[in-house]
């Protein structure tokens, strides 16, 4: 997403990719071990907030950080775990924004969103694209009301649904990016980045994103817990992903690219005469972090005139 605005794409994106693995291992399997250690599986207070009992379920209390320093007596903590989550859902509101701002811009320069959409600011910011993105977290306050909430929670579970759909077309169009290459006589690892075990690791993720997107919403099968109003909550997007899908191929009689006609080249002159105009030295990945902090600042890149 944030390919097309990055000053050396190949570059730092490589760099950053990279970093993905370590965070995913440090910050969510790590912490997830180490609270899963510190708090047993028949804590009370954990309990109560899963079974909706607790007046803490929902908010910053429900948070097994915030469960296991309260366990372990640690006053000053809890407090700054909250300070963090709320930095933590600024900064991915602020990301969110911007993703679905480009998206929506995308659309429309691909002519499946009105022409209107591709209006810009002098700085290049889709302003009207934005305007309708912002419009939509206004919807948390139905979170006000006990009766509103449950629109909210039918959205919340319609949008992840949605979220895995867009994981499981990820891995559809990387497996058809690996068959054109193949097709066309590419070598992958000639690309600035390759990802390891593939194309099955593509495949590990399609298989398992369907499977939970079928499965997630299971609850609603079970005897004496079948309601329409609930069925459709969980498999809205699964029953209307193919519709629309399809629909579009039908009515814009759009066809499917073989893989030997699939254009792997599109706009690699452009960025190759972009990146050229770089001289050798630029910054790098962590530097141009330390400089967003203050750091090393008085190390600039280059432009070529």
């Amino acid at each position: 997403m944030v390919a097309g605005e990055t000053k050396l794409p190949r570059r730092y994106l490589k760099t950053a990719f990279k970093t993905t693995y370590a965070r995913f291992a440090f910050f969510f399997i790590g912490s997830a071990l180490c609270v899963g250690i510190v708090i047993p599986y028949n804590d009370k207070t954990l309990l109560d907030i899963l079974s909706g009992s607790s007046a803490g379920s929902g908010t910053a209390a429900a948070s097994p950080y915030v469960i296991a320093m309260n366990n372990l007596g640690i006053s000053v903590l809890p407090h700054i775990t909250n300070a963090l989550l709320v930095t933590s859902i600024f900064s991915a509101g602020n990301a969110y924004t911007y993703y679905g701002t480009r998206s929506l811009y995308g659309l429309s320069l691909q002519g499946q969103a009105p022409k209107i959409l591709r209006k810009c600011t002098k700085k290049g910011v889709p302003i009207y694209c934005l305007l309708i993105v912002i419009i939509f977290p206004f919807l948390a306050f139905l979170n006000v009301s006990s009766g509103s909430a449950k629109v909210l929670t039918w959205l919340t579970n319609i949008i992840t649904a949605a979220q895995v759909i867009d994981y499981i077309i990820i891995c559809i169009t990387y497996i058809f990016f690996y068959r054109a290459l193949k097709a066309q006589g590419y070598d992958r690892h000639t690309l600035p980045y390759y990802g390891y075990f593939q194309p099955y690791s593509a495949w590990i993720g399609l298989i398992w994103m369907t499977m939970v997107v079928c499965t997630y919403g299971y609850a609603v099968f079970l005897p004496g817990n079948w309601v329409v109003g609930d069925f459709f909550t969980y498999y809205t997007m699964v029953l209307l992903a193919p519709v629309l899908f399809f629909g579009w191929k039908l009515i814009k009689r759009t066809k499917f690219i073989k893989a030997q006609e699939a254009d792997l080249i599109w706009d690699r002159p452009v960025i190759d005469a972009y990146e050229a105009s770089f001289i050798e030295y630029a910054p790098g990945f962590w530097t141009e972090i330390f400089q967003m902090f203050g750091f090393r600042r008085s190390r600039k890149e280059k432009r070529q005139i």
